[in-house]
């Protein structure tokens, strides 16, 4: 059995990904807090940030997140 070495390409893209996700999350997340802070105090923001941070795990999957978007049009 013979293993490829990963090329230039496929890291960059294999860092891309790996942004992109921690990126989604985070920003998911932290709306979650914010939005949760402003309407419910500590408690809102906390489970708020939770929930932000789930459907930020769904929606780093460049596929998921097309077609919610599309759902919405």
């Amino acid at each position: 059995m013979t293993q490829e070495k990963p090329t230039l390409i496929r890291r960059l893209i294999s860092l891309v990904k790996i942004v992109w996700t921690v990126s989604i999350v985070i920003i998911a997340a932290a709306v979650g807090a914010s939005y949760g802070w402003q309407t419910h105090g500590l408690a809102g923001a906390l489970a708020l940030g939770f929930v932000g941070l789930v459907a930020g795990g769904f929606l780093s999957s460049p596929s998921f997140l097309l077609e919610a978007l599309a759902a919405l049009i």
